[in-house]
């Protein structure tokens, strides 16, 4: 088989929603956090895609480098980027700091929740795209549906979770942060461009748009996540609420007009 559809994993949390877009069904009407596609069963893919709806904001967060994280005895660190689907009217993300902070100036704000009000809150809408170092002091605001690839590691560390009764980790939180401003400028892709999103490392990630009848070749491996539309992959069906991973070279079609994303390493 030249492509694997990936595992589709529904994942409750506190800042989830029970409301998920139509393309998810959510018969038991849980709190959803995120849906992981991952796997398959016995193996770990270097990059996991989620879709994520939020409903609260995410605890303030960091993610170690590589390097960081094999000193902590990981496999390794957790680089990630978000693409917004839909965000409710005063939607935003916290990435970054609005002004630098020391180590002992982090933890501070940390304990106190100040550091609440020294996120970079910025408002998003559909079409926004953000690359997130690992060492990037970060959270998702509620409202937010988004697409999130990532590097396939489960480390997260927690600096601040507004009084949710969750474990912090500000010992390795504070260590890996880069406690700064976020250096990226703002980038809007509108559904239906073709374009880069990211295309070096940690890994590539394309937009691109299908005619109806349209084919594309795509590497191994690669993920493909399709946004909209519905068409043909490796012999299997593919529409938008699956992803599929390339074991060879394989060639989908689109039997109806799609937005996807590809993401290689």
């Amino acid at each position: 088989m030249t492509a694997i559809r990936l595992t589709t994993k529904y994942v409750e949390k506190p800042w989830g929603r029970t409301g998920l877009p139509a393309i998810f069904p959510n018969p038991d009407g849980r709190r959803i956090g995120e849906i992981w596609f991952d796997g398959p069963e016995g193996e770990h893919p270097p990059l996991l895609v989620k879709y994520i709806f939020t409903s609260e904001k995410l605890s303030i967060q960091v993610h170690p480098n590589d390097a960081e994280a094999r000193e902590r005895g990981l496999p390794g660190g957790k680089e990630e980027c978000w693409y917004i689907l839909d965000a409710e009217p005063g939607a935003t993300l916290g990435i970054g700091l609005k002004r630098p902070l020391n180590a002992e100036e982090l933890r501070a704000a940390a304990l106190d929740g100040s550091i609440e009000a020294l996120m970079d809150w910025k408002p998003v809408k559909p079409g926004d795209f953000f690359f997130i170092p690992a060492g990037t002091v970060h959270a998702i605001g509620a409202g937010i549906t988004l697409v999130e690839a990532q590097q396939n590691v489960d480390v997260t560390y927690r600096l601040y979770d507004y009084g949710r009764p969750r474990e912090l980790h500000l010992d390795d939180g504070v260590a890996v942060s880069r406690a700064e401003p976020y250096p990226f400028p703002a980038r809007n892709v509108p559904l239906g461009s073709e374009a880069w999103l990211m295309s070096g490392e940690p890994f590539k990630l394309a937009m691109k748009t299908l005619e109806v009848g349209e084919t594309l070749t795509l590497p191994s491996p690669a993920w493909f996540i399709p946004l909209s539309g519905a068409g043909r992959i490796g012999g299997q069906d593919w529409h938008g609420s699956k992803c599929w991973l390339t074991k060879s070279e394989t060639e989908l079609r689109a039997r109806e007009k799609a937005n996807v994303l590809i993401a290689g390493l």
